[in-house]
């Protein structure tokens, strides 16, 4: 990594008090290892040092919250003492209703935590109980109500929408209700049914009717303009922000920029070169009680590759492809090179073109998979 303060550190605690049914990340509800991993994890740190500066640290899962104040406070002191972390950084950490209280949250405070990330997901209690969670609206409100008390200012909330029962208007009502709330991030994933999740195994045993992708993408689109009516911009496909307010550490991971993950199931990347932690809390830490690093595995991206992941990540997000940069990175001229799927797209009213920047319109971001696709088919005549 170059000596710069632009690299990002991932922390992946892998417990949760329960597994919800729909999440396909990796973690336990094995909650007994939570000491042996925070250890295991430290040891992890000494064998990434990296010289770079880091200006963000997300502690994402699994559910972080779960772990003991003291281990939390040594990993905390461990990730200073390691790496170069800049003064000013953006430290976020995900939190569950029903895991933490006031004096827990205020306890992460002192640790320097500066931004939290709640999975409230719904304050519906019989959605949330479709969604297998385990805490209720009044969780929600009360832990919002918590982290305010804490001296929390930077707070964003997780919802999810596309679920069945929920309508267009209660998806507005629930957006509404949580504006109220004053976060300063919005979250908002569509359901989705990934594969080998129980969510997936219930839907083809026909238990649920999953809702229409038309009534999903009306959803979507009257979201995002009340949202906007709201005071939030949208800087991404799911992420909504009032001003100044944008995840610093998910931006990195949409731009392309270097990150150091730590925990099972945890990805680096830096100069083209992606590698990646077991998907095994005991392969983890067996290989790190044998004095190993906790590689899985490890690629170096062709031409093809990047321009691949490039045209995925910049397409997500709202301001779209820098074409300067481009021509940077890739020492291709965008706009010539890529006349084809610049043209259909701008024709068909789903993206827009500008001098500097090409961007999706809402319409396109809907369909980011074909409309980057469009891109990387291109991009395979100049690997």
């Amino acid at each position: 990594m170059r000596e710069k303060a632009d690299a990002g550190l991932y922390i992946h605690v892998p417990f949760c008090v329960k597994k919800c049914p729909y999440c396909d990340f990796f973690s336990s509800t094995d909650l007994s290892g939570m000491g042996e991993f925070s250890r295991a994890l430290i040891r992890e740190m000494e064998t990434r040092r990296n010289p770079a500066r880091f200006d963000t640290l997300y502690i994402g899962g699994g559910t972080p919250s779960l772990l003991k104040p003291a281990f939390l406070e040594a990993v905390r002191d461990s990730v200073f003492k390691i790496f170069r972390m800049d003064p000013d950084a953006e430290i976020t950490m995900e939190i569950n209703p029903g895991t933490v209280d006031f004096e827990r949250l205020t306890f992460f405070k002192s640790l320097g935590v500066n931004r939290l990330s709640v999975g409230v997901q719904s304050f519906s209690d019989d959605i949330l109980k479709f969604l297998g969670r385990i805490h209720t609206a009044a969780d929600a409100e009360k832990t919002i109500e918590w982290a305010r008390a804490a001296g929390f200012e930077n707070i964003s909330l997780d919802l999810i929408y596309g679920i069945p029962g929920q309508t267009p208007a209660g998806w507005l009502q629930t957006l509404e209700h949580a504006a109220k709330r004053e976060p300063s991030h919005l979250s908002c994933y569509t359901l989705t049914y990934e594969a080998g999740t129980k969510m997936e195994a219930r839907r083809q045993k026909g238990v649920f009717r999953p809702l229409s992708e038309k009534i999903v993408t009306r959803m979507c689109k009257t979201g995002v303009r009340r949202l906007e009516r709201l005071g939030f911009s949208r800087y991404e496909i799911s992420s909504f922000s009032r001003p100044g307010r944008m995840s610093r550490h998910n931006i990195k991971y949409w731009s392309g920029a270097p990150y150091v993950g730590l925990g099972p199931s945890a990805h680096s990347y830096a100069g083209g070169e992606r590698s990646w932690n077991p998907k095994s809390l005991g392969r983890y830490l067996r290989d790190l009680r044998q004095g190993r690093a906790p590689a899985a595995g490890k690629e170096r991206l062709t031409q093809a590759q990047k321009m691949t992941e490039f045209f995925y990540l910049a397409l997500r997000q709202s301001r779209g492809i820098d074409v300067h940069a481009f021509k940077r990175r890739f020492r291709l001229d965008f706009y010539p090179s890529f006349k084809r799927p610049v043209s259909l797209l701008i024709e068909n009213g789903l993206a827009r073109k500008g001098k500097d920047r090409f961007a999706l319109t809402l319409d396109g971001a809907l369909l980011l998979d074909s409309a980057a696709g469009l891109f990387v088919e291109e991009a395979e005549k100049f690997d």
